[in-house]
């Protein structure tokens, strides 16, 4: 095993110690603390972000806290609202697994799911699990890892969450386990929770220590690796593209550039944009991280340096991916940088908004506000909830510095979403929003579709016959609700 090389990653998710605000700045934008989380509802919600289910709640994970100090699923809504689903190691043993270290996805079904890093019934290193839980918190265990042999082939120490592909199967990786060299792997579990490894990550030159992957417009598979590459200045980590069938190609090796001017140690994942490009950070290289584009045919542009002002007030190191807003910018957090100072004189971090061109606007200093009520730490991203408002986490921070949930708002409109994001003519779609009773018409690229409004929050849609793959509308009395991304048609 190498837990040296595990430890390495973990602990670039492991921040220093509570926080006291040494200073004090008005934020540029709006940010309200909807929840300071106080241990018994949950403690320092780490990787991963927000999801917004089709009820208009949000749904996410804390790593430790609960009823056994090993972690929660919650729900919480959009005035605050929170409800504890679930409280890991409820199970002798942590059978039901320990430390969900990021966060869910919702499946076409309407439960969620997501991994969590330690317990189950492995032997190995974290080992951890795969689970489903249902919006009223009935979890189920899909998969313990590290339990069939000493060697841990089938991976352990899942850090990342899942992704549902076209086939209705989630995919996902670990960390470590997967054989001799135990770096990682990446797998495919059904929903009933037959697990199939794709790839085992082996001597370090394809990449290890995988971070989460995302469905491309191809139906294929990209995801980053913090280490390993062996890029021509170091082992900076790479991208990878891996389709549903297990076939891996190496798409990018970071440290490629003298002085790792492109960035090295990609902790969170990527998204493509409607241009095909794909885009996501770096926590180190050149200055303390960097945000990039990279086409889909491997060209790698470096869009902003963070540290590059004095004393990083622009931000330093983001943990997590940037999320693409409605407005066509680039949204996300730095966990260390910013203006203001915690325990230990360390910095606190930041909330950006980046233009497709490179230009970098603070929009949020932590630890603003007294005693760090606004929190402290964000290694989780945002994510842009239908009624135009930003949502995310800290890892510490809020009344008592076990972390806090917060909302961040800049004046976007709403907008809706549809779950999935693609689909055969004639499937059913959910497309969720605010405000929706009323609604007289759905769009899919222009074309009519068939539909049911099921609540104030989700209209359920047929695929509709000439369909093209294309933006959704939704006509309410309120007005027109455009969808986020593009609905693709599968045909």
């Amino acid at each position: 095993m190498r837990p040296l090389a595990l430890n390495q990653f973990l602990g670039k998710c492991m921040p220093l110690l509570f926080c006291v605000a040494l200073a004090i700045a008005a934020p540029a934008q709006t940010l309200t603390n909807l929840v300071s989380l106080d241990g018994t509802n949950g403690a320092n919600p780490n990787d991963g972000s927000l999801v917004q289910g089709t009820d208009g709640d949000f749904y996410g994970t804390t790593a430790y806290g609960g009823a056994y100090n090993k972690g929660t699923v919650f729900k919480i809504t959009t005035d605050g609202t929170l409800t504890t689903l679930y409280s890991f190691c409820s199970q002798a043993n942590c059978t039901d697994g320990a430390n969900p270290w990021v966060g869910l996805v919702q499946g076409t079904d309407g439960s969620f799911y997501g991994t969590t890093l330690n317990g189950g019934s492995g032997i190995g290193i974290g080992s951890g699990t795969v689970f489903r839980v249902t919006p009223v918190g009935k979890l189920t265990i899909l998969h313990r890892f590290c339990g069939a042999d000493k060697e841990c082939s089938d991976g352990a120490s899942p850090v990342a969450g899942l992704v549902e592909g076209v086939d209705g199967n989630f995919y996902g990786t670990t960390a470590a386990g997967g054989g001799y060299y135990d770096n990682g792997t990446v797998f495919k579990i059904a929903p009933c929770g037959t697990l199939t490894t794709l790839h085992y990550f082996g001597n370090g030159t394809n990449g290890y220590l995988p971070s989460g992957l995302m469905l491309a417009a191809t139906g294929n598979f990209y995801g980053t690796t913090y280490l390993g590459g062996a890029g021509p200045y170091g082992n900076g980590g790479t991208v990878f593209e891996i389709t549903p069938q297990g076939k891996y190609t190496t798409t990018y090796r970071f440290c490629s550039q003298p002085n790792c001017d492109d960035g090295s140690g990609p902790l969170g994942g990527l998204i493509q944009a409607p241009n095909g490009s794909f885009y996501g950070t770096t926590y180190d290289g050149k200055g303390y991280g960097t945000i990039f584009e990279l086409t889909n045919n491997g060209t790698l542009t470096n869009l902003y340096t963070f540290c590059t002002q004095r004393n990083c007030t622009d931000g330093s190191q983001p943990a997590a991916g940037v999320g693409r807003a409605t407005d066509g910018n680039f949204y996300g957090t730095t966990v260390l940088g910013g203006t203001t100072r915690c325990f230990n004189n360390e910095t606190c971090g930041t909330i950006f908004e980046l233009t497709p061109d490179g230009t970098l606007t603070t929009l949020h200093n932590f630890c603003s506000e007294t005693a760090c009520g606004d929190g402290a730490w964000p290694y989780a991203g945002l994510v842009q909830g239908t009624d135009g408002n930003f949502y995310g986490e800290t890892y510490y921070g809020g009344t008592t510095n076990n972390g806090t949930i917060f909302k961040l708002s800049t004046g976007l409109k709403p907008f809706v979403k549809t779950l999935p994001t693609f689909g055969e003519v004639g499937a059913k779609v959910i497309v969720f929003g605010n405000n929706l009773t009323g609604a007289s018409s759905v769009t899919f690229n222009g074309t009519p579709a068939t539909f049911t409004v099921e609540s104030d929050t989700a209209i359920k849609a047929e695929v509709p016959f000439g369909a093209i793959t294309g933006i959704v509308q939704v006509v309410t009395p309120g007005g027109t609700l455009t969808s986020n991304i593009r609905f693709q048609v599968i045909q």
